[in-house]
């Protein structure tokens, strides 16, 4: 039987003003509230969750819920808020938590600032460079945090403690189906999304069959790994188990921009603009979180998949071009999207304050196994690709956002046969043995 947070989530994907009620009833059950006014958030980054708002005697308040096939049966507790509280990391707390398994929420008070995806997603629109900046150092800002408590954390793991974290819901978890017989592979939403399935792109529509084993080639770049071999490399790399040799920490874990409040602030000499960031719905945070997988959502969901083709589809493809032909063996793809400049600088802040003092950290207490790339490039690969089903009329894809996500996937997961990309030059940019 399913939860009562899946049957709320979706009866609001078909129609949100039916499922006010049993939501209402919910939290009144869960914390003795009277709540009134309960509003669904018709929310693009909602992909595996829930918000909305909704008021008592106490005030008005913003609830949220993230909600996983099975999690009435997962193994880890979401929603612990106090670990990184303790840890010193900015983090909202909630008045309110239910932490029980299918029955997992969180209600704060309703905050009038805005979320920093907000904020990025109208310099997505129309880049401002004075914003731009006051974006992009609230951005170091928060950076600065996260590896002071990274530093302070890092620590040798066991298998048995990595394998506790509720990270790995968000990646192996998705790749596997649970029995009585133990893992089957493949299963999850891989083979819910994928297998067996026709993706029709602009002019072409491929099987998975042979999509899958089709090597792409992106604006020129051809990349060494298909499909097919990157969800299997995954499968293999990414088991829990197998995580706890880079050490383990105290992270978010799910820190996309959706998850962060951006609270302007007037600071500096002469009233500059400035900003603050902070964390809410720490839906996956741990103490024990694989170092090299702490920051891979927050880096995909913050800069490759936007500008627009994840969270607005249909916008992606009024603004971006992309076809594809088919060649021997290969997938020929000619896109003009590119990350927004906004974004490229959140990379390079990413990158220079959290990943390579991160990685020159574990390499220091000889923690950082030899293929850290090959682990970084797998984590990133499964954010978009098991995020949401990424075919064209799966839900809110289009032949054109289907391929630009796609490519997008198979750029981030496996390295060029030739030459540099983007993503090489992120890689290169971390690695603690390249001079700079």
């Amino acid at each position: 039987m399913s939860s009562r947070t899946a049957q709320i989530r979706a009866l609001a994907q078909r129609d949100p003003a039916l499922a006010e009620a049993p939501l209402a009833a919910l939290l009144a059950d869960l914390f003795g509230i009277a709540p009134r006014n309960v509003a669904i958030n018709l929310d693009r980054y909602s992909l595996n969750s829930l918000n909305g708002f909704f008021e008592t005697d106490a005030g008005a308040f913003f609830f949220k819920f993230h909600q996983e096939e099975g999690e009435e049966a997962m193994a880890g507790e979401y929603y612990r808020a106090d670990i990184l509280a303790r840890a010193g990391l900015p983090v909202d707390q909630p008045v309110h938590v239910s932490a029980e398994p299918g029955e997992q929420i969180l209600v704060y008070r309703r905050r009038d600032e805005p979320r920093f995806s907000d904020v990025l997603r109208a310099l997505d629109m129309e880049d401002d460079p004075a914003a731009r900046a006051v974006a992009v150092e609230a951005e170091r800002g928060l950076s600065r945090a996260l590896i002071a408590t990274y530093r302070a954390s890092l620590h040798p793991v066991t298998a048995a403690e990595v394998a506790a974290e509720p990270i790995h819901r968000l990646f192996h978890e998705r790749l596997v189906t649970h029995g009585a017989a133990g893992e089957a592979y493949p299963g999850g939403r891989y083979r819910e999304f994928y297998l067996g399935r026709r993706f029709a792109f602009p002019g072409l529509a491929l099987d998975w069959a042979d999509l899958s084993t089709r090597r792409f080639t992106v604006n020129g770049v051809t990349y060494a790994r298909t499909l097919g071999e990157l969800f299997d490399a995954a499968e293999a790399r990414l088991r829990p188990e197998r995580l706890a040799d880079a050490g383990g920490v105290v992270a978010h874990g799910d820190a996309h921009n959706a998850n962060v409040w951006f609270t302007p602030k007037a600071g500096g000499e002469g009233g500059e603009a400035g900003a603050r960031l902070s964390f809410f719905d720490p839906a996956f945070a741990g103490e024990n979180v694989p170092a090299l997988l702490a920051e891979v959502k927050a880096t995909f969901h913050n800069v490759f998949a936007h500008p627009f083709w994840l969270y607005d589809p249909d916008l992606a493809s009024a603004r971006f071009s992309a076809a594809a032909r088919l060649a021997p063996g290969e997938l020929i793809v000619e896109t003009d999207w590119a990350p927004s400049p906004v974004r490229a600088d959140l990379l390079a802040v990413k990158a220079d304050e959290v990943w390579r003092p991160l990685l020159a950290e574990l390499a220091a207490r000889a923690l950082l196994p030899p293929d850290w790339r090959e682990v970084i490039r797998l984590a990133l690969f499964l954010c978009p690709t098991l995020v949401m089903d990424l075919r064209a009329g799966a839900r809110t894809h289009t032949p054109i956002s289907s391929l630009i996500g796609l490519s997008v996937a198979v750029m981030v997961g496996s390295p060029p046969l030739q030459g540099a990309d983007a993503v090489t030059r992120f890689l290169d940019r971390i690695d603690p043995d390249q001079s700079r």
